[in-house]
């Protein structure tokens, strides 16, 4: 990724993402900016770009498998497999159900993964890590083992220390690169 395209995600990021106001996010905690990756993840150009920075962000690891919680590492997972194609590699892609249907298989992983395998988690904005870990928990349980974890924006409030010290944890940006210090700890 040149420099240029990274700058570029970086801006439709802070573009199209940010909101200021008073918000309660997913970990509880109170905030006040959102970034709602949605905003993001349906739009072709950041699409492409997110695909870009994931492939330079795990290329390097010999994973058989993408994938995480489901919504937002839906559409990650997808811009991840179609860069590793596009680079003439094999990925394969999985998501993990927040709950098991009720129907069907009744799996709570979908895509194709096998035991043993080695994965990268993706999800799209961490804060405390609770979600990425929802994912890592059923992946290791099936018997696949963990690699990495790649977000787009890690918001510096818990998710590096819970799993760095486990996984090789690579955020594509932090809440710094968009001018935002984290909340002094209490």
């Amino acid at each position: 990724m040149t420099p240029q395209a990274r700058e570029r995600l970086r801006e439709l990021i802070r573009t199209r993402a940010f909101a200021f106001g008073d918000f309660t996010l997913a970990s509880g905690q109170k905030s006040t900016y959102y970034i709602n990756s949605k905003k993001i993840l349906f739009y072709s150009e950041a699409v492409a770009l997110l695909g870009e920075a994931i492939w330079e962000q795990t290329h390097d690891l010999e994973a058989q498998a993408i994938g995480g919680l489901e919504v937002g590492a839906l559409p990650l997972t997808t811009a991840a497999v179609l860069a590793y194609h596009r680079q003439g590699r094999a990925m394969e892609g999985f998501f993990v159900r927040k709950q098991a249907k009720a129907h069907g298989s009744q799996e709570r992983l979908e895509g194709v993964l096998q035991p043993g395998w080695r994965v990268i988690i993706v999800d799209d904005v961490l804060t405390t890590g609770g979600s990425a870990q929802q994912a890592i928990t059923e992946v290791e349980r099936f018997g696949a083992q963990v690699l990495a974890v790649v977000c787009i924006v890690d918001r510096l409030q818990g998710a590096r220390e819970l799993f760095s010290s486990r996984y090789l944890y690579r955020p594509l940006f932090t809440i710094r690169d968009f001018g935002i210090e984290p909340p002094e700890k209490a």
